[in-house]
């Protein structure tokens, strides 16, 4: 099947490469090959599933610049059936060098394309921008799921984020679909976290996800062990919503799990 799915939002701190690391291995654990792209020069997604980025010799950003073979580029993660595509520092210079290149917003894209074939689910995460780099990921992908903290600017950028997808869709990937808006660090105790779930709900509707991603230990120290939540402790509170988050993007995309 080969679906490809981003995590974008150029808000930082809204649970993204969590969500990207953690629904990438959720999906693993479903026994789906799942392969997770790293698109961020931070390089969290890499060292969150126990890869140094300082050891990555070949990641995506030579396979956008330079052309070598993303096959070349893929390393195994401990976790059965997750593999990923790293990222290193250097996808900082690449949005500099690819402004003059032709057909720039592709590259990612064509790169993917050798590699599509060979997993079920393919999640891409986002660096925290609107820039060259998570345009390449937007027109790479089938679709984009969008997370959003239950706080209070949560629907601040939105538009924003919206409004550029809508042109990516327009302009570079007519098959662009929203996959769903995500609600992470919700906390069930505070009043807000539930008038912004209304609200979201109230504004996207069907587009909004029922599984919510709650503020959770387990989720925010698994990083520092280089593991998913999944790995670190699968019955946390976290391991089990985005477990659930999984299913429920095999349910809208009629996929049965084994």
């Amino acid at each position: 099947m080969g679906k490809i799915i981003s995590l974008a939002n150029q808000k930082g701190g809204v649970g993204k490469t969590t969500s990207a690391i953690n629904l990438a291995a959720s999906l693993a654990a479903l026994e789906f090959k799942t392969l997770l792209v790293d698109a961020d020069p931070q390089a969290n997604a890499t060292s969150g599933v126990g890869v140094d980025p300082k050891e990555v010799e070949v990641s995506i950003y030579e396979c956008m610049v330079d052309g070598v073979d993303p096959k070349s580029s893929v390393v195994s993660t401990e976790i059965k059936y997750l593999d990923l595509l790293p990222s290193h520092i250097d996808l900082v210079g690449a949005e500099v060098e690819m402004v003059n290149i032709d057909d720039r917003e592709n590259k990612m894209k064509y790169a993917l394309e050798k590699l599509k074939g060979d997993y079920d689910f393919v999640i891409i995460d986002c660096s925290p921008s609107l820039g060259l780099i998570t345009i390449n990921a937007l027109t790479a992908s089938d679709s984009v799921i969008v997370p959003v903290q239950c706080e209070y600017f949560a629907l601040e950028g939105l538009g924003k984020l919206l409004n550029t997808i809508k042109i990516i869709q327009t302009r570079l990937n007519t098959d662009l679909e929203i996959e769903g808006i995500l609600l992470t660090m919700y906390d069930t105790r505070l009043n807000l976290a539930n008038q912004v779930v209304e609200e979201v709900n109230m504004h996207f509707q069907s587009l909004v996800f029922q599984t919510l991603i709650p503020r959770n230990i387990k989720l925010s120290e698994s990083p520092s062990f280089g593991l998913p939540a999944i790995s670190h402790d699968a019955e946390s509170r976290g391991s089990i919503s985005y477990l659930n988050l999984a299913k429920e993007i095999l349910e809208r995309n009629e996929v049965i799990a084994a």
